[in-house]
Order: C-alpha cells, then structure tokens, then sequence
C-alpha cells in the first residue's frame, strides 16, 4: 500500500504541509479501500501514517519525490496532511515512472488532475525492480500493515421492521426553525448520499463526472421537444434526473412514506435505510434562486474548464475575472438577463436544498426536492453544520412494503404512469399476488 498524491501547484511538495479538499481525498482508490477510509477514525488515520507516500505534479515533466506522512488532520471541508520528503531518495524523473504506471496503479488522466489515490501496490518492489532504488535504499516497514481488518461500522442508526415503528420515529423529529426532509436507500452499506453524476466504479474512476457537459448537451439535443417549457438550466436538469440521466442532483422528499418505500422496493434481502435531513430553512432555495442558477449551469462547462477555476483568489472581482468564470456568468445571464456578475467563491463549492417546480407528475405524487451539488461538493456522511442527518435502519421489507401498499404508497401511486399501474394492479390480483397478500393458495377462493 502506498499514497498518491498530484497537485497542480507548483513547489507545493517544498513546504511540508498541502491541504487537498476531501472530494479529491480517495480519487482513483479501488472501491474496497475508499469504502475503509471514507470516515477517518484515529485507527485509521495510524494506519495511513505508515504507509510511504509518492508525491507528483500534474503532467509529466516534473520529478516525483518519495516520502512519508507525519500527520492527517481533517480541516473543515479540507484534509491536512503533514509530510516529510526522504533525503535518502533523490528526485525520480516521471519519464522513468511511466513505463511502468500501471504496476504502481497510476491510471489514465491521473496526472491531469488534483487528487489524493490509495493504491494497492508495493512502491518499493516496483521501484526496486526498476532499478529505481538502490538495493538497500528504503527498504520500509518489515512488514506492512495490512489493510483494515474490517470495514468501518456505518454511523449508528436507530431500527424498525414495521411502518409504525417508522412513523414513531419520525415523530420524534423536532423541526423547529428547520424543514424536514428524507431519502431511502435499498442498502445501507451500498449506497452514499451522492448524485449519480458523481459515481464511481470499484476501481474508483468516475464514470460520468468528465463528461457532464456532454451528457447535458446530448440529451437536449436528441429530446429537445420534451424541454421546450424549462426556463432554468435547473428545470432542465430536473427532468433530465426524471429520465434518470446522470446529473448534479440528489432526491429528497418531505413525505417519509415515500422515503420508507424505496428504502424496502429492491434488494429485500438486504437491510434499507432512511436518512433524515434537517435544513435551516432560511437555507432553503427555490427554482428561481440566482444561486441555484449558477451551481446547475456548470453542467455546461466542459471539465478542463471547470477544473481551470482558481478558488484561492480571494478577491470577488478578480475570482469572477476568470474566463471559466466569465463562461458561467454567460450562461446564467441567458435566462437571467439582470444577474450580477459577482458570483461568492464559496458558493460554488456548496451543496444547496432546492425546491424545483413540480413540472411532472413523478415529482408531485413523490413531494421532491433536491440537493444541488457544487463542484467537488461532498455531505459527509454524519452530516453537517447546515445539513444534519439521522439514520433509520430498515428491515422486515415484504412485510413493510404491505403495510405501505394500505396507506395506499405503492408502484401505481409512487410512480404515477400508466404501464406502472397497469403492472401494479396485475402483480396484485395475479395468482401470487393474491396468495402472498392472504398467506392462502386455495384456488376456488380466487373465483368469489
């Protein structure tokens, strides 16, 4: 095991200390080890202190550095790690590193981006093997930890196997001055509290973030009928998440009953979730929200643009001078002709509760909402100051998903089109369907 670390900055690696944002922590990790080390416990931060680390610059021209890390420290929505780069090992062109990349698990278009990698590979073998280390240089720990022996426990969630027991819970939800809103997931342990445009495969590369823009573009232009209505980048992204395309958006809703229904509708024998959101609701936007217009028209910037912006200009005129930024406020300016051009740094990096039009019937019968995620966004998984979550841990899902279907939340009325109910009022009144709902198969009862 060994880290990775790329940073665009040039010199950043002569100063001892670097703070990567935590959605660049585990980029181009395999999906096993992002999953240990997604919260960072002080077993776990020991464990990544004793691994040695290969420090690099974007691009290909400079000299990587071989080192250790003296300490991690989580810094807000930062991650700060102190290292100590080994005077015993001189500085190792990368044109001697790439021939052999995919041994170190380097992968394509690492190098072109900011980012932190935990690989599964011996960097002192590799490097040995090549002739890159001297045969006693570094040899490193006689035996290298081995990797987490279990993976850390979700964050603690309270447990029911039936609707009344749900509806307690709930309940006991004091709102106050915040709204109340709620999302399931099928697997507690499977899925995070990420869009889908952020996904990743097991080998931790993203599937679609890249290509956003194009997603974005593609869809418009093949079904450009069907957004004639949408005023809003955002309203366009809405229906686009209707269609289940891949974008910047999270579901949520205000009812729990739907929430409680897709956390039991598949994988019923695998234990659901429902997480329970609390928002400020002077935090709350709307679909015409100028903030909102921004974060969801960088779904037409093309990523060598978005990953140009500079966000340590502080300066507000000299950050919106950037040309990406320019672009942005282009974009926003076509459905918002009066907007300011002075878009807050901070802003673009947030994560925002957004109540969007109603625009079809599969948001009005599910009462959604979204968040709207900025760039590089993450919602840590305990939560957050502005986003505080509780956990309700689901099980007993046949049996649920009966209890719902009696308070009339089912596949005809979550998923309102005809083919849903047509298959809805088929499965119910077949012969199974039937029996599973009576815990009877006597056939001559299936003709009174």
């Amino acid at each position: 095991m060994y880290h990775f670390f790329v940073t665009a900055r040039s010199g950043a690696w002569d100063h001892g200390f670097y703070l990567y944002d935590r959605s660049r922590f585990l980029e181009y990790t395999n999906d096993k080890i992002a999953e240990a080390f997604t919260i960072l416990t002080d077993s776990h931060i020991q464990t990544l202190l004793s691994w040695p680390c290969l420090f690099a610059y974007e691009g290909d021209e400079e000299d990587v550095r071989v080192g250790i890390l003296r300490s991690i420290k989580e810094q807000g929505r930062s991650i700060r790690i102190e290292f100590e780069l080994s005077s015993d090992i001189p500085p190792i062109p990368y044109a001697t590193i790439k021939p052999i990349a995919s041994l170190l698990d380097i992968r394509d278009w690492e190098m072109s981006r900011t980012h932190w990698a935990i690989k599964d590979e011996d960097l002192f073998v590799r490097l040995r093997e090549r002739g890159l280390l001297g045969a006693g240089e570094a040899a490193g720990p006689e035996q290298e930890p081995a990797l987490v022996d279990a993976l850390p426990e979700a964050p603690p969630s309270l447990k029911v196997s039936t609707v009344g027991e749900f509806i307690q819970q709930v309940f006991q939800v004091h709102s106050g001055a915040r709204e109340v809103f709620y999302r399931g997931h099928s697997s507690r342990v499977r899925y995070k509290l990420e869009p889908s445009l952020f996904r990743k495969d097991a080998q931790g590369n993203y599937l679609y973030l890249d290509y956003e823009h194009t997603l974005y573009r593609e869809l418009l232009v093949s079904n450009s009928i069907d957004f004639h209505e949408d005023n809003y980048t955002l309203d366009r992204l809405v229906r686009m998440q209707h269609y289940s395309l891949p974008t910047r958006l999270l579901d949520i809703t205000s009812n729990p009953l739907i929430a409680l229904y897709f956390a039991c509708k598949s994988n019923p024998n695998v234990e659901g979730e429902v997480i329970i959101l609390t928002v400020d609701r002077e935090q709350i936007k709307y679909f015409d929200s100028d903030t909102a217009s921004c974060l969801a028209n960088l779904a037409r910037l093309p990523k060598v643009d978005k990953d140009a912006i500079d966000h340590s200009i502080e300066d507000i005129d000299e950050f919106n001078g950037q040309l990406t930024l320019r672009r942005l406020i282009h974009f926003v300016k076509e459905e918002k002709s009066f907007f300011e051009p002075r878009i807050k740094r901070e802003h673009l990096r947030t994560i925002l509760c957004v109540k969007g039009k109603r625009s079809n019937s599969r948001i009005t019968s599910q009462s959604g909402a979204f968040l709207l995620f900025g760039l590089d966004a993450v919602l840590n998984e305990s939560g957050t100051e502005e986003i505080s979550l509780k956990r309700i841990s689901v099980s007993n899902k046949f049996e649920i998903l009966r209890q719902l279907d009696l308070l009339n939340i089912n596949e005809s009325t979550v998923f309102p089109y005809i083919e849903n109910s047509a298959k809805y009022v088929a499965q119910k009144y077949s012969f199974s369907g039937i029996s599973n709902a009576t815990g009877r198969s006597d056939s001559a009862e299936l003709d009174t």
